[in-house]
């Protein structure tokens, strides 16, 4: 029970932790602390991503396993004279998942709790009830009775706001129920991948990378991959679950607990073919399950990462995720730990040769 523990812990760390694209160092001060027992060094890029460093051989391929430390969240654009707050979403949000939910606004005084508002359904027309609202009608309310208490508070233009949710493991124990899985369950599978190499032989040196900015356009993962120059890039990410209802297996096929998603096609790259015939052919050879996913509208930081340089043969290594990109989500934890025994297991096996073989085909 000690070690099922330790990694549930880790975990709400992880989630708990504040990160805006572009405000990750409480995210990556928790990853540092997590990763360095198994790191022989760790550095950073100049945007702030982590980046540890584990030599299996000198000289070896370079292997590069990538979460990102960013989740998506909002930011303060404006206090106006009563005391409410205008806010910029950053990252992808959808209307419908955001009104009346709680959010903590990050200030250099400390946190403030809000609340996002609109105008109360009460005082509209019925034509106007019948139609959501949209993002630029909403305001977060912090209590404050005018624009002077609110900066009096610390609250300034420019700070992160992100939203409120207690880790939760749910009746089904493997059932986890957190914010942002999107992407600190990508963080979590880097530093358990190096926790398992730590005494293992391995022909190659390995990079746990936690990188930023990846939900305002896979910004991060371009400078990290451009400071660590790896021969194969894995990203490792949240995917859609597909087994909710209403879902055809059409707009997503994947389902919780049935093994991470190798994802084949998205909107920012198409998997390297050499590189995911040898991860399937681990996976099967291992009897490790995964599921084939593809997802047209969304992108993963492969997809800066395989661009980078000479171009980098990548693929992205996803976890089926219910209800990413709002205030709470929800994943498998078998899917998580097959991931890493996945990782593991075809890191062990990236030798010179193979890693010529596989960047050829």
């Amino acid at each position: 029970m000690a070690n099922l523990d330790e990694t549930l812990t880790m975990l709400k760390d992880l989630t708990d932790a504040k990160g805006i694209p572009g405000n990750e160092r409480e995210v990556r001060e928790v990853m540092k602390q997590y990763i360095a027992p198994y790191a022989d060094e760790i550095t950073t890029d100049g945007l702030g991503s982590l980046i540890a460093k584990k030599v299996g051989k000198e000289g070896g391929p370079k292997i590069m396993v990538a979460g990102h430390l960013d989740e998506v969240g909002f930011m303060i654009t404006a206090i106006d004279d009563k005391g409410f707050l205008r806010f910029q979403t950053v990252g992808g949000w959808w209307g419908q998942v955001m009104l009346a939910q709680r959010v903590t606004i990050v200030t250099r005084k400390g946190e403030v709790t809000g609340i996002i508002g609109s105008k109360p359904p009460h005082v509209l027309s019925a034509e106007a009830r019948k139609k959501p609202v949209e993002i630029k009608d909403m305001f977060i309310d912090i209590g404050a009775s005018s624009r002077e208490e609110a900066s009096e508070w610390g609250v300034r233009p420019g700070d992160m706001v992100v939203p409120y949710f207690e880790f939760t493991v749910m009746n089904n124990e493997k059932m986890l129920l957190a914010k942002a899985w999107d992407n600190r369950i990508g963080c979590a599978i880097a530093i358990d991948v190096l926790r398992q190499l730590k005494d293992v032989d391995h022909p190659n040196v390995v990079y746990g990378v936690g990188n930023v900015q990846e939900e305002v356009g896979l910004r991060g993962a371009k400078t990290a991959t451009y400071k660590i120059e790896p021969d194969i890039g894995f990203a490792v990410d949240v995917g859609i679950a597909g087994d909710t209802p209403g879902i055809s297996e059409k707009e997503a096929m994947s389902k919780m607990g049935k093994g991470p998603q190798v994802v084949v096609y998205d909107a920012s790259m198409v998997a390297h073919k050499g590189l995911r015939d040898f991860v399937t052919d681990t996976a099967d050879e291992l009897n490790i399950p995964y599921q084939f996913e593809s997802i047209p509208g969304g992108g993963t930081d492969a997809g800066s990462i395989h661009l980078t340089h000479n171009g980098v043969p990548a693929l992205a290594i996803t976890i089926a995720t219910r209800y990413i990109h709002s205030h709470a989500a929800m994943l498998h934890r078998d899917d998580y730990e097959n991931a890493v025994k996945l990782i593991v297991e075809v890191i062990k096996r990236l030798d010179r040769e193979t890693v010529d073989k596989i960047t050829f085909e």
